[in-house]
């Protein structure tokens, strides 16, 4: 126990010190092994993860679906999906919000990530709010929450590292986010929809469109739902695993790409460029997160986690709450995918000897590290929409995005005291 709580103090000092996350756990992983066993074994279980890491079959689907995103994003799919969204919702009074985040949902269905979706989405949306004089706040803080669903909505990425960090089945998760990621879509428009009606000025309703606006919106985003619909349903159906799912809809994004006529030579290696730094960037996080948690498991931190909680039989839900509280406070410094690498190989077992199915806990994870990208004082999709938009007051950001952070809780309260609407399609299908 004392290892691991000078390993878990050098680890966040070299993190306030502005050493990369994966690289800091790598570091204090092998430091650790060192102490505890000697250097060759540390540096030869180093070499070990590293390379079982990269030739992981179950990790190739992370390429694939970032590569999906991005060839997605360069067939225009984020600007038809909020024009089809505004034609049925934008006469409403905060309609173009209610729209963005309606079209962040969709997007998050073909891309799986949640700052590649508030930028992309932000770029699109927030100007068309400007135009019909909506409040600043409330139009970014719309789609930093609707951004937050690319990371809950299949195909997410967080859910696959989750997925092979407690070697849980990836497609009975991604059947597991579906219903927690609709509801996130439904409160959130509920949030604006209440704001709206308290302060009418904030959120302007804009014209009505006609029924053949509408249909030819949905017609316009027709491909990407056949294609989403496709995976979903061949991993669902057992047709195709999760990796298969995802180089056909590698497959399928490209040739959408070309048949927009918007994919050119410049923006496919682009793309390429971009999905090879991404996944490079999450190999890094994943072999320093894997390389951690061995030299904790030779520590016997988790043989003391369950030490203490056998003598100690602290209720379920007390443990329940105490997560909900460390994951906020974590999420206040860490971004997403960093906290899920540090937490959930150490929290899981924990959570399992309680009886908490794990997939449900995926979810549970998800959605919380879901409000730490929307909160203060880091809130990554926040600071991503500032840098795209300088002009809009950070403070005014955060402002508007709380009745977001608010619909989340709830949420997060209604999985935790529903869990069939995390667990129903897992188990229908699985």
């Amino acid at each position: 126990m004392i290892e691991t709580s000078i390993a878990l103090l050098l680890l966040f000092s070299l993190l306030f010190l502005g050493l990369p996350i994966g690289i800091g756990m790598g570091v204090v992983g092998v430091g650790g092994f060192a102490w505890l066993i000697g250097l060759t074994p540390a540096l030869s279980m180093l070499g070990q993860t590293s390379y079982d890491t990269v030739v992981s079959y179950n990790l190739s689907v992370l390429p694939l679906f970032i590569l999906m995103g991005h060839l997605i994003s360069q067939a225009g799919l984020s600007e038809k999906l909020f024009v089809a969204a505004n034609a049925w919702v934008g006469h409403w009074r905060g309609g173009l919000s209610i729209a963005s985040i309606f079209a962040c949902g969709g997007f998050s269905a073909v891309c799986g990530s949640s700052m590649a979706t508030a930028a992309t989405m932000g770029r699109v949306v927030i100007p068309a709010m400007r135009e019909y004089k909506y409040d600043a706040g409330l139009a970014s803080g719309s789609v930093a929450a609707g951004g937050t669903l690319g990371i809950l909505i299949p195909p997410s990425v967080l859910l696959v590292v989750y997925g092979i960090l407690t070697e849980q089945s990836i497609g009975a998760l991604f059947a597991a986010g579906l219903v927690p990621g609709l509801l996130g879509i439904v409160l959130y428009s509920c949030a604006v929809f209440v704001v709206t009606r308290i302060s009418p000025t904030l959120g302007p309703a804009g014209p009505k469109s006609t029924w053949h606006q509408r249909w030819n919106g949905l017609k316009g985003v027709s491909a990407v739902a056949a294609l989403f619909f496709v995976i979903m349903g061949g991993i669902y159906g057992g047709i195709f695993t999760p990796t298969e799912a995802a180089g056909i809809g590698a497959v399928g994004a490209f040739l959408m790409a070309v048949a927009s006529r918007k994919l050119s030579l410049t923006h496919f290696i682009q793309a390429g460029f971009d999905t090879v730094r991404t996944t490079s960037m999450m190999f890094v996080l994943v072999i320093g997160a894997i390389v951690f948690t061995n030299f904790i498991n030779v520590a016997g931190f988790p043989q003391k986690v369950s030490e203490f909680l056998t003598l100690y039989k602290p209720d379920a839900w007390v443990v329940i709450a105490s997560l909900v509280i460390i994951y906020l406070i974590l999420g206040c410094f860490l971004e997403s995918l960093s906290m899920m690498l540090l937490t959930v190989p150490v929290f899981y077992p924990v959570v399992s000897g309680y009886g908490f199915d794990l997939i449900w806990f995926g979810i549970f994870v998800v959605i919380l590290v879901e409000i730490s990208l929307i909160t203060p004082p880091v809130g990554l999709n926040i600071f991503v929409l500032q840098s795209a938009f300088p002009d809009i007051d950070l403070g005014k950001m955060f402002v508007g995005v709380m009745p977001f952070v608010l619909a989340d809780f709830i949420r997060l309260a209604l999985v935790v005291l529903v869990p069939a609407l995390a667990t129903f399609l897992p188990n229908l299908f699985y």
